[in-house]
């Protein structure tokens, strides 16, 4: 009995090690074949943004230095930029959830057909360059553009409205410009909703409101924190419509990064800039996870 014991036990390690031999072979193969993309990536990403950190320690002499870093601190302007930058952000992002997720809602509840051809409206606007597009919207919202000749005309107003060279006219720019980005995703998360649950739902007694508001909300909330995250993100980097819009009115980080770069040939600030700019991102973006992914488990779980 003890050896038969013995046998199985010495069997059932044999084999144990059979499958963790066959586990690391399988781990191999895998990162071979992902080798060449995180080869790309490291090429592409890492290697960039390491140099940029390198960079930022020198000082305009070529002097290893921390006073780039000081001069964030030290100079208001880097602070008023950069707080420029995440108000334009957090307002473009919010006015994309608020006009994208009734888009979006409305484009998940029409036929698939219907629905096809209402989405080549939303990515329409790729086909444009933001250049284009930023001058067209100058043209709209200047003193005598349409919106302004329209408005004095019905005689809403008696005077030309500021909507553009100033914070209102970046605003609307990259709001146009960054609502596909949060619809698209949103749309598709909408999409794979079972629409079972909410049959469920409203078989249980539910009122459509307290359907979509316990149901469909929460199970959209990856989506919209997925297009959230993408138009932040985004929002952060951009350069072209702030620069035409605000009249060198309104700063971003990235115009003043630009700056810095290009008329004073300090790429030392700059890289710091630029380094202080994806730190911050990068803790904004963990923050989104953790109070998105609690919504998300929470309301859903609470329900």
């Amino acid at each position: 009995m003890t050896a038969l014991a013995d046998t199985e036990g010495h069997l059932r390690g044999a084999n144990a090690n059979v499958l963790k031999a066959d586990a690391r072979r399988e781990s191999l193969a895998l990162l071979a074949l992902c080798s060449p993309g995180l080869l790309l990536v490291c090429i592409i990403i890492v290697l960039p943004i390491g140099w940029l950190f390198w960079l930022s320690f020198f000082d305009e002499n070529g002097m290893l230095s921390g006073a780039n870093y000081a001069r964030f601190v030290e100079q208001s302007s880097y602070i008023r930029t950069f707080v420029t930058t995440f108000k334009v952000a957090f307002t473009v992002t919010g006015l994309c959830v608020l006009f994208g997720y009734p888009l979006a809602y409305m484009l998940s509840q029409l036929r698939q057909r219907i629905a096809s051809v209402c989405l080549i409206f939303v990515i329409l606007p790729f086909w444009t360059s933001v250049l284009v597009r930023t001058y067209a919207w100058l043209v709209i919202l200047q003193r005598k553009g349409l919106v302004n000749t329209w408005l004095m005309n019905l005689g809403v107003i008696d005077q030309p409205l500021s909507l553009a060279n100033n914070f209102t006219g970046v605003v609307i720019g990259m709001t146009h410009i960054m609502l596909p980005f949060l619809v698209l995703p949103l749309y598709a998360s909408m999409k794979a909703i079972d629409s079972d649950y909410l049959r469920a739902g409203m078989n249980l007694g539910a009122s459509p409101s307290a359907t979509f508001r316990q149901i469909f909300f929460p199970l959209s909330l990856p989506g919209l924190a997925s297009g959230v995250v993408i138009v932040f993100v985004l929002c952060l980097g951009f350069f072209v419509t702030p620069a035409l819009m605000g009249g060198g009115k309104v700063i971003m980080w990235a115009m003043r990064m630009e700056q810095t770069t290009s008329l004073y040939s300090n790429w030392g600030a700059g890289s710091a800039l630029g380094v202080i700019l994806l730190a911050v991102t990068l803790g904004l973006l963990a923050l989104l996870q953790r109070l998105f992914g609690a919504r998300a488990t929470g309301v859903w779980s609470a329900r």
